[in-house]
């Protein structure tokens, strides 16, 4: 007797769901983008525990007559593909026929549809067509799907909590409905509404229906095109952060798709705007020929393959890095008392209060003094005796209009800048300002190979471990590129007779030590990565500190410097450098405004 044998179709769709239906919110998925594709412009979807129970699906799309009806439970059934061409040119959000007859090999689903011509209602338990009657005619379907897996207990025990089910769901239609703005999208659990948008085609309406008027008025609309590639959306202004990447919504020809080479882009793009470990909220649209992308990689359809990736890659950075440099970043001090999603980070963090704040006397605020009463001026001023070169790159400078003019009339705990001007008043933290003008003088110089050296009058000795000096010494091409003048001096020893001039005056051998440090720890150099951790580490290293005392001079100084630079709003760690109260903040605060 053969020991192969043909599945039963029952068989083969239990098989099929365990990778198409891992969870409720893959029922809600697969029936939803049935609805989008049927041309529905409402969408309800209706849950009874999170989905566990009952998972409703309403649309008013073109419906089905009864022949299709019971064909759409068949496998492979589909409506969408008509050839092998066309899976080439996929517009559709389903093609597969895979979804309708693994989802009903695991539960009882009940089917009401119509086209307009005639009503039709198909009863189903485990895959199994129960009974087949005639319904009214109005126009649109409904599936609703009961007891998921019923009959596969193993999979229904590794269901997650419905808290987690309801939240998957949930994030899921968020995206849905940013993608399609123009369908109303409404979902009920347990008769609680928990989405509701217009679908007027107002994508900024959507994303105030789903995070709140804070973050949608916080939102920069972007658009730009290359040959292949056209994309479109909002980000979010840097001050508007989350601890997750469920803020960003990446839409391939409107479908829903992760992607981590494009998410890094757009990090990379948002790189010292925002902190580390935080992510913008961003809706991003990306328009392509079907052609140079393929969805049919995995069942669920949520990854992509592109043909010129890089290209895509590289408008996105190019666009997102242009906008932000547009635009005004200084974040209000005063935040809307408005409660939505973008408070939800931080609603269950907690605070001390030292009491000392409101008892203490002035004097224990003091701040520490530096030896000379002010930061060294070599942090920020250019060597004049340098080339000509130099001059000219100071002349390119200009200062930057989104910052105005503003004035320095004072320091409180030695750490933050008030200024004011005609819109306001203005706080600066000296140590982040001081960070971002030193970090862009250092990354400049890094990236331009700036050979202007100068000699030490007693060289500096750099003694090692072996194993670091080993890895130095197979990096040595590093220090010819920066300029250093070095010799081998002994057992796993340097010495430094000469360094580059735009390393800090008053500690050239803490820099250089640490610049040391970055090359032996870092086993795979790529260029631009090297100068951007060498900038990151000297400005932060090498700036005043909080509580470094410094004069209205050297404010002023400060201020001019940080105009010029070119993101003069965050530090490189993306902490903000100003913040801003404007003149009405004020008079809100002392009720003169109402």
């Amino acid at each position: 007797m053969s020991k192969i044998q043909v599945m039963s179709e029952d068989l083969a769709n239990k098989i099929a769901a365990g990778e198409v239906v891992e969870r409720c919110m893959n029922v809600v998925k697969e029936l939803v983008e049935n609805a989008i594709d049927a041309k529905a412009s409402l969408i309800k979807v209706e849950l009874i525990d999170s989905g566990v129970k009952e998972i409703k699906v309403v649309d008013d799309g073109i419906g089905m007559d009864k022949d299709d009806s019971l064909l759409a439970f068949s496998r492979h059934a589909t409506s969408k593909l008509k050839s092998l061409d066309d899976l080439f040119n996929i517009n559709s959000l389903g093609f597969r026929g895979e979804a309708l007859p693994s989802i009903a090999s695991v539960s009882n689903v009940l089917l009401k549809t119509s086209d307009g011509q005639s009503g039709t209602i198909v009863s189903l338990e485990g895959g199994v067509i129960k009974e087949v009657q005639s319904c009214d005619l109005k126009r649109g379907t409904t599936i609703t799907v009961s007891n998921l897996f019923y009959n596969t207990p193993v999979r229904l025990k590794y269901l997650r909590s419905l808290y987690t089910e309801l939240a998957n769901i949930t994030d899921y239609l968020n995206k849905m409905a940013l993608s399609y703005p123009n369908i109303k999208f409404i979902l009920i659990n347990n008769d609680k509404e928990l989405l509701n948008t217009s679908g007027n085609g107002d994508l900024l309406k959507t994303i105030l229906n789903i995070y709140g008027v804070v973050v949608a008025s916080k939102m920069l609309y972007i658009e730009n095109s290359n040959n292949d590639y056209k994309i479109n959306g909002y980000i979010s202004y840097p001050e508007l952060t989350k601890s997750n990447r469920s803020s960003i919504t990446l839409l391939i020809n409107n479908r829903v798709v992760r992607n981590n080479e494009i998410i890094k882009t757009i990090l990379e793009a948002f790189h010292t705007y925002i902190p580390k470990d935080r992510y913008p909220y961003v809706i991003l649209n990306i328009e392509v020929d079907p052609f140079l992308v393929d969805v049919n990689v995995h069942p669920t359809k949520m990854e992509v393959k592109f043909s010129k990736l890089q290209t895509l890659l590289d408008l996105i950075f190019e666009t997102i890095s242009q906008r932000l440099s547009e635009k005004t970043l200084i974040p209000k001090a005063i935040k809307e008392n408005v409660e939505d999603n973008y408070y939800s980070d931080i609603k269950n963090e907690t605070y001390e209060v030292n009491d000392n704040l409101y008892n203490s006397s002035p004097s224990s605020f003091e701040p520490k003094k530096v030896q000379e009463l002010t930061f060294d001026f070599d942090t920020f001023h250019e060597d004049t005796s340098e080339s000509e070169d130099k001059d000219k790159e100071k002349e390119s400078y200009q200062e930057d209009e989104r910052i105005k003019d503003m004035y320095p009339i004072g320091l409180v705990h030695g750490t933050y800048i008030i200024c004011e001007n005609k819109n306001g008043m203005f706080i600066i933290d000296q140590h982040a300002a001081a960070e971002r003008v030193n970090y862009e003088k250092y990354y400049h110089a890094l990236s331009t190979h700036s050979k202007n050296t100068i000699d030490v009058l007693i060289p500096y000795k750099i003694e090692l471990p072996s194993s670091e000096y080993l890895i130095l010494e197979k990096n040595f091409a590093i220090l010819d590129k920066l300029g250093f003048k070095y010799e081998e001096f002994g057992s796993n020893t340097i010495i430094i007779r000469s360094h580059p001039t735009w390393l800090p005056k008053y500690a050239p051998l803490e820099a250089i030590k640490k610049i040391i440090d970055i090359i032996v720890t870092n086993e795979d150099f790529d260029e631009d990565k090297f100068n951007e951790k060498v900038s990151i580490t000297l400005a932060c290293k090498m700036s005043i500190k909080a509580g470094d005392v410094i004069t209205l001079p050297d404010m002023t100084y400060l201020i001019e410097e940080l105009r010029k630079t070119k993101n003069p709003f965050t530090c490189p760690h993306g902490r903000p450098t100003i913040i801003a109260y404007t003149k009405y903040d004020l008079e809100k605060l002392f009720k003169r405004a109402m």
